[in-house]
């Protein structure tokens, strides 16, 4: 799938988020102690976007305690294009219970428990470009130990389904697996922050544009050479640094989003989804500002996120950003 080495960093930033459980190798588990009670669960879903060229990576990380992490990021080629991180709504602590039910149920529900012979651990596959790789771990902190199975299916953490899973029959039981830890942490209603989504990569973002546009803008080429409106924004943008990010104009277009004139320091911006509709193309944002109760200074910039991905068809339109208050040292995203 291409997605580069930024793949495995978002198992790091979601075990940095939730501060995963601690293991100390000299504690002993009590004879009656589940395997992964007390611990963590973690399923790792790899899928490829728009035929491959790009991929979505979500891990979602479930503590014993409560507290839950999902992690998602979208990228095209080898490079990132967009992340995004959610957390519980509800005390974590409400969701201690619901953890150590899915634990029972993979533990010992006949249909459901990974360990035994129906699922050997040791079965690690390589799953064809199209089609989506779901790892589920479980860790167990006072033995300090884990198990670990991988398998192959078709869609993504909210879409996959037991009856796409692969090579084995037992891989219906670890995708099962991955829906239920889904299920219990985010609902069945929920979807991916990248739903619909073509692939895309990030080449610019920050809190001040030089360039100061008012209102985003999609640039697109007539042919193999770089459009003159592209080239007069970099030139404007990015001054007498670095030369403009290498695109395939034929193929390729690239999108600046802009919040224009903002007055705080803090602000930020996201482009989150570029979706094909119907005849032409809509490009959604968040816009992160800080909260209401937090104090900023007085700044003024020009927030703005530039980003490259396959050409879609005209006309571009960018929605209205989505307003999201950061509370006050959260981080930006």
């Amino acid at each position: 799938m291409g997605l580069g080495p930024w793949r495995t960093a978002v198992v790091v930033m979601a075990g940095t988020v939730l501060g995963l459980t601690g293991c100390d190798g000299n504690s002993t588990a009590p004879d009656d102690l589940r395997f992964g009670q007390v611990g963590q669960i973690q399923v790792r879903v790899t899928s490829p976007v728009l035929g491959g060229v790009g991929g979505l990576e979500e891990t979602l990380v479930w503590r014993s305690d409560g507290p839950w992490v999902l992690a998602e990021r979208l990228g095209y080629g080898d490079e990132l294009g967009s992340e995004t991180v959610r957390r519980p709504d509800l005390n974590p602590g409400d969701l201690a219970a619901e953890y150590g039910s899915l634990v029972q149920q993979l533990t010992e529900t006949p249909g459901l428990r990974l360990f035994g012979p129906e699922t050997p651990q040791d079965l690690v596959p390589t799953c064809l470009p199209e089609r989506t790789r779901i790892e589920v771990v479980i860790r167990d902190g006072p033995r300090n130990e884990e198990a670990r199975w991988v398998r192959c299916a078709d869609g993504t953490l909210f879409t996959a389904t037991p009856g796409s899973a692969g090579p084995d029959p037992g891989a219906s039981r670890v995708v099962t697996a991955a829906q239920l830890a889904r299920s219990f942490t985010l609902g069945d209603a929920g979807r991916s922050s990248y739903f619909g989504s073509i692939p895309f990569r990030s080449v610019g973002r920050g809190g001040d544009s030089p360039a100061r546009l008012e209102v985003p803008e999609a640039f697109l080429g007539e042919g193999p050479d770089a459009p003159t409106d592209w080239l007069a924004f970099w030139e404007r943008h990015g001054g007498s640094g670095p030369p403009p990010p290498e695109v395939d104009w034929e193929r390729e277009m690239v999108l600046v989003a802009t919040a224009g004139r903002r007055t705080e320091a803090g602000d930020s911006l996201q482009i989150t989804r570029i979706l094909p509709i119907g005849e032409g193309t809509r490009v959604e944002m968040i816009l992160r500002v800080p909260g209401n109760f937090c104090s900023p200074a007085g700044r003024v910039g020009w927030p703005y996120h530039i980003v490259i991905a396959p050409r879609t068809p005209s006309p571009v339109t960018f929605a209205d950003p989505q307003v999201i208050r950061v509370p006050c040292g959260g981080s930006g995203g």
